[in-house]
């Protein structure tokens, strides 16, 4: 009994040392962070949400949804492209991502949907704009188009996420406890960068992809929230939400990078099935962000698209 005792002793000791030295959130999101960011800040309902802005107002607005856990810079060469296109552009943080603000609450798809709604409604945009969702990005997209038809003049899904998520999937991070911990000291110091290669045919053309992820981990919150849309996401009927967006008839184009390892092929065309009437563009040599790694074939077709989206 005794050497059981002096084994779990010694276990617990190691876990517990692993967490105060692998936790990679030490930081504080707190004013001169966000001085230090650059964009811009806004009070919405569930915090403060990092923001950019750019275009002539008196232009159409495309609004960029980004996906699971990599912010709004992941928009960068669609961001720059449609702005000297001659668009107003709006991107942002979700919350708990980037320098936006990480409540403690359900990350759900409804809370993303009502950051949008929030976002819109605060900056004071009543106009029908364009919307362009990635991967996790998409259902959002798709959700608030769909509750809100009036408002989109157009909806682009770039690999987005379709078929639905099982609790069996992300076994053991459902089981609680446990998945706050493997979060803290599996997760955000190790898995969750390296996996954002896995994001690119070629990772190598973007030396500095990984540590520019790194950023958002450093602030407290971050592995909260990221756990919590993992939990949440995996009760969610996605594709429920395409369901109920076809019904719209909204003009929508659909891109996949034919070597995403993320979305297959096979949930692009049950997407397709659902929205028959929407444009389709596979993107060659392009993995799960065809916009990021090759904006020269992505860039045209977005802004084809949006100058004539009924057609």
């Amino acid at each position: 009994m005794k050497t059981i005792l002096i084994i779990l002793f010694i276990i617990s000791t190691l876990l517990t040392s692993a967490y105060f030295i692998l936790r990679t959130e030490r930081k504080e999101l707190d004013e001169e962070t966000r001085m230090a960011a650059g964009g811009q800040f806004i009070q919405l309902k569930q915090g403060m949400v990092h923001y950019e802005l750019a275009g002539e107002s008196d232009r159409p607005l495309v609004v960029l949804v980004h996906g699971f856990s990599t912010p709004s810079y992941i928009w960068d060469p669609t961001f720059e492209a449609l702005v000297q296109s001659g668009y107003q552009v709006l991107r942002f943080d979700l919350y708990g991502r980037g320098f936006s603000d990480r409540p403690d609450v359900d990350y759900d798809l409804n809370l993303f949907i009502g950051q949008v709604d929030d976002l819109l409604a605060t900056l004071q945009i009543n106009q029908p704009i364009h919307l362009m969702g990635l991967s996790m990005g998409g259902p959002i997209a798709a959700a608030y188009a769909g509750r809100h038809p009036e408002m989109i003049r157009s909806l682009t899904l770039i690999d987005p996420l379709v078929t639905n998520i099982f609790q069996s999937s992300i076994f053991p991070l459902n089981l609680s406890g446990v998945g706050e911990y493997l979060m803290a000291v599996v997760m955000e110091p190790f898995v969750l960068p390296k996996s954002q290669n896995g994001d690119l045919l070629h990772p190598e053309h973007f030396p500095d992809w990984e540590d520019q992820y790194k950023v958002q981990t450093q602030f407290k919150g971050f592995g909260r929230a990221i756990l919590s849309t993992i939990r949440c996401i995996a009760r969610e009927d996605t594709l429920a939400i395409y369901r109920d967006l076809a019904e719209k008839k909204i003009p929508t184009l659909i891109l996949r990078g034919e070597e995403d390892q993320t979305i297959s092929a096979n949930d692009i065309e049950i997407l397709r099935a659902y929205l028959p009437f929407a444009q389709f563009h596979p993107i060659s040599e392009a993995g799960h962000i065809p916009h990021y790694e090759k904006p020269s074939a992505v860039n045209p077709i977005l802004i084809n698209f949006l100058g004539n989206p009924g057609n």
